[in-house]
């Protein structure tokens, strides 16, 4: 399925079809980018979504503004409530390469890669990454492939199925499925 244009007006759709690719599929782990909590509130209204494991990427701390944690506390406590697991961590693609880029200039080989998946939306360069880093959590299982769902700004346009493999290993991630995208 392509959108029409990036942006949140599609996150409901997005987390539909993710959920029923999921089902259709056996798949039982998707992890989803939400910084304030919005997207996975959406995908905790699908139905039969109690018996997936889920986990939340946020931003890390300081993303926007040093010491700034973007997922109030509320929020965070509401979702695990709700069973779902929250990574609040260093992004796969940005770390301290991003610092060296903003203080000397200069594109480092995490940009490459990021740029490249960009290649393809926002999104899917959100879905690779955040698939990555709960894997390297231990957060979902090695080896398996579990849907992941991204955006570009707010809200969720972009859902894969994917096989992981931690940042160690990271060129041999495979993208196995495209449920959806914005059309560039």
């Amino acid at each position: 399925m392509f959108w029409e244009k990036p942006g949140k007006e599609n996150t409901g759709k997005t987390v539909s079809l993710a959920v029923k690719e999921a089902n259709k599929q056996g798949i039982r782990d998707i992890v989803v980018s939400s910084n304030e909590g919005d997207t996975v509130f959406e995908l905790l209204k699908q139905e039969g979504i109690k018996d997936f494991n889920i986990v939340c990427v946020t931003h890390q701390v300081g993303f926007r503004e040093s010491g700034f944690d973007e997922m109030k506390g509320k929020t965070r406590q509401e979702l695990m409530e709700h069973g779902v697991k929250i990574y609040t961590g260093t992004h796969l693609f940005s770390g301290i390469e991003r610092n060296f880029s903003k203080k000397w200039g200069g594109t480092y080989p995490q940009e490459i890669v990021a740029n490249t998946l960009r290649l393809f939306g926002q999104g899917m360069k959100v879905c690779v990454e955040i698939a990555v880093m709960v894997l390297d959590a231990g957060l979902i299982p090695h080896d398996k492939e579990i849907v992941a769902i991204g955006g570009t700004g707010r809200g969720a346009d972009t859902a894969v199925i994917i096989r992981p493999t931690h940042s160690r290993d990271f060129f041999e991630t495979t993208i196995g499925e495209i449920i959806c995208r914005p059309l560039l």
